[in-house]
């Protein structure tokens, strides 16, 4: 037996010697061998890849409409899987049956130990169906500013279709592309060894006294009881400011101190989901992301913002609140997007030109400056400090020998073609009908799915091959945003629907691929790879839809946080974010907020400011290529670092840097072997506590408007004047004027 080990890890299967990996990271991680009798369609894969994928959906989505939204990522679902695989398979019969239809082939529900194969399989099952970013299904936000922010109708039908072929698209160009990037190995997908890492981590054994399995119990029930108080006994935990209580009365002191609305400087929480919202959880970032992460953003928000709103009040800035997602008109009001739209659900330019010029914050609109700036910098860097390498490694997928994954992965049958091409043609003439006989509804015409369809063919590939190579997935979603604006502006609804046929399947797809990787490298037969994530992607969806309809349509004012409770948490941050952008680059239009016509339109500077900076960057490291710390200096990250901002905010991010030096600076430096043990598990259970606790709460007590009244229970109302203007004169309600 261990010759045999000894062997896998040399690259010798049968006394052949075959070509190992060319890439070191992957040698390193993923192991060399296979054994194919393992049985992996099992019903433990159906049972737990089924309920897995249903969770992870229902979870995702209810908490997507939340102030501090969860999302309950794959490593969850590997955690919390493997001790109900292993208590399934020593609690089920292991006696066989025939089913009709397969002839003499006999079935067991219990074909043997749980094996890492079905792990896998489960694991991808669920990953299948998340949306983008790990969340829901990225058409969700559609239906949502739909129904709750335009107050216009939209079918199940409609909305179930639009879910679901936005999905299923992806799943196409992921089919075409995955020759070219998953068998090749020097196409090796860095973020996958990860998932290769953690799982072979779970299947060591432990004993029983400190096992993996025990302490994700404790960690769970801990995480599940706490979330009780910062939750509901006492909600000023989640984001306490020091500020706001020793000056209530002061709007600067308000402004500086709030997490949620402002720079969040002295303010604490005691909350998992304010620290694990939006940036994921910060226990599985390694500390090198989280520092180029952090010194990005205290030179946004810390330096400069201060000095475009206190120092330069540069776009009237004082006029209108530090941070909001939200628009407002010339006088620091709300702007009433309602009065602007006519009945054809289009710009009414008459009453634009009557109700003036839209604003954003100065954090909101530098926000898209430096997402401008990073769009490109992202592309020029990859192209400069990567391009050689990717370029080599694509070329030698061509010209160099299979590595032991590939031919290893040859013993099994692999997925037709046919099958990928009929999903993305059947997909297609589905959206083709959906933009035709329901246009009154996705506004979205057929050209403009086909010149979607169009742009996710033509970047798919060079995108897969930017984050197999490097793991960095360049965003272009304001550019299509941009794009179609200027082509097709005045119609909300048709610009979003264009960005996620277009950009958003694209980047499904490569999600779909990444998991495609790993299945590679776990040696999962291709074809139970499709059935998982065909399936997972379907039934995923249908929850997404189903979840965020009966919210939609039980939750009095949802999303509305002006006619919300004091202290509801269905504010929706994500759908305010989304819907501002379907009114500035759909509604109205680029030409008039970033062209010609617009107050903005200096920050189209931000594109050659974003291309000019990484190519200093790689000069200075090519004249002086001993200085190592120069090529250290990432400028997309940089620019990049507060892209969620918002509906992210200063609390959300100071807890994340927090967390995230403690665990993977402190903890992994000088406690390294709890670490690789505990590490995400203790993730997964914090993630898995909050969320059961979360709906738990919303069940009992939420659907009955059953809450505490006393002064920790108002939030971040404490600092209710972090959304007032500073400048002379402006007056808005609940607001000091100056």
């Amino acid at each position: 037996m261990a010759s045999l080990e000894t062997d896998r890890e040399k690259g010798i299967v049968n006394g052949e010697e075959e070509e190992i990996s060319p890439v070191e990271e992957v040698r390193l991680t993923v192991p060399n061998g296979d054994d194919p009798t393992l049985p992996v369609w099992t019903f433990r894969v159906w049972f737990l890849g089924i309920l897995s994928c249903l969770l992870l959906s229902f979870v995702n989505t209810f908490f997507g409409y939340r102030t501090e939204p969860l999302t309950v990522t794959m490593i969850s679902i590997q955690v919390a899987s493997l001790p109900l695989g292993r208590f399934m398979a020593k609690v089920l019969p292991d006696a066989t049956f025939r089913l009709p239809g397969f002839g003499s082939r006999e079935f067991s529900l219990n074909p043997g130990p749980f094996n890492m194969k079905e792990h896998v399989l489960i694991s991808i099952f669920a990953n299948a169906g998340s949306g983008f970013g790990g969340g829901s299904a990225y058409a969700i936000s559609i239906v949502d500013i739909v129904k709750a922010f335009y107050k216009r109708k939209i079918s199940f039908l409609a909305s179930w279709l639009l879910v679901i072929t936005t999905q299923v698209l992806g799943y196409g160009w992921a089919g075409i592309m995955r020759k070219y990037v998953i068998e090749p190995a020097e196409m090796w997908w860095p973020s996958s060894l990860v998932q290769v890492s953690l799982f072979r981590a779970l299947h060591e054994k432990d004993s029983r006294k400190n096992s993996r399995a025990r302490f994700f119990l404790i960690a769970l029930v801990c995480s599940f009881s706490w979330y009780l108080i910062p939750g509901y006994l006492f909600p000023l935990l989640s984001s306490l400011s020091i500020l706001c209580l020793a000056f209530p009365k002061s709007v600067t002191a308000h402004q500086i101190g709030s997490g949620l609305r402002g720079l969040g400087i002295f303010t604490f929480t005691f909350d998992w989901s304010v620290v694990a919202s939006y940036l994921g959880s910060p226990l599985v970032t390694p500390f090198f992301a989280i520092f180029n992460v952090f010194v990005g953003y205290i030179a946004v928000a810390y330096v400069l913002i201060p000095i475009c709103y206190w120092g330069l009040d540069l776009y009237n800035a004082k006029t209108f609140p530090l941070f909001s997602s939200h628009l407002f008109d010339n006088g620091g009001q709300r702007y009433d997007v309602s009065q602007i739209v006519n009945d054809k659900f289009e710009l009414d330019l008459a009453a634009y030109e009557r109700k003036g010029r839209l604003n954003m914050s100065i954090f909101f609109a530098l926000g898209y400056g430096l997402n401008f700036a990073a769009v490109m910098a992202t592309i020029i860097h990859v192209a400069l400090f990567n391009g050689r390498e990717i370029y080599e490694r694509y070329r030698a997928s061509y010209k160099g020998k299979p590595d032991i994954h590939t031919r290893l992965m040859k013993k099994y049958n692999d997925i037709p073609s046919w099958w990928f091409h009929s999903l993305l043609v059947l997909s297609l003439v589905v959206s083709l009908a959906l933009c035709i006989f329901m246009q009154n509804q996705v506004q979205l015409p057929w050209w403009g799915l086909l010149f979607a369809a169009g742009l996710a063919l033509i970047f798919t590939l060079p995108i897969s091959i930017i984050t197999a190579t490097t793991n960095q997935t360049p965003g272009l979603n304001v550019i299509t945003e941009y794009v179609f604006g200027m082509i097709y502006p005045g119609r909300p609804i048709a610009n979003v629907c264009f960005k996620t046929y277009g950009y958003i399947s694209m980047s499904q797809a490569v999600s779909f691929l990444n998991d495609f990787k790993l299945g590679h490298y776990m040696k999962v037969p291709p074809r139970a790879m499709f059935y998982a994530q065909l399936v997972g992607t379907i039934i995923a969806g249908t929850v997404n839809i189903g979840v965020a309809w009966y919210l939609l349509t039980s939750i009095e004012n949802i999303c509305q946080d002006q006619l919300l409770p004091s202290g509801s948490p269905w504010t929706c941050p994500g759908d305010t974010v989304f819907f501002n952008a379907s009114v500035i680059w759909g509604l109205i239009g680029p030409k008039r907020i970033f062209g010609s016509l617009g107050r903005y339109r200096a920050l189209n500077w931000c594109f050659l400011g974003g291309a000019v900076a990484p190519i200093i960057v790689w000069l200075l490291h090519k004249a002086f290529p001993k200085q190592k710390w120069i090529k250290l200096i990432n400028i997309p990250v940089l620019l990049g670092a507060t892209a969620a901002m918002p509906p992210a905010t200063t609390i959300n991010y100071n807890s994340w840097v927090l967390v995230g030096t403690v665990f993977n600076l402190i903890v992994f430096r000088y406690r390294k072997g709890w670490w690789q043990r505990y590490n995400y598990v203790l993730s997964a259970a914090l993630d898995a506590g909050l969320a059961f606790m979360g709906v738990a709460l919303y069940f009992c007590l939420g659907i009955e408007n059953v809450g505490v009244s006393w002064w920790g229970s108002v939030g971040d109302d404490h600092c209710g004047l972090a959304s007032c203007p500073t400048a002379k004169g402006v007056a808005v309600d609940g607001c000091p004027v100056f």
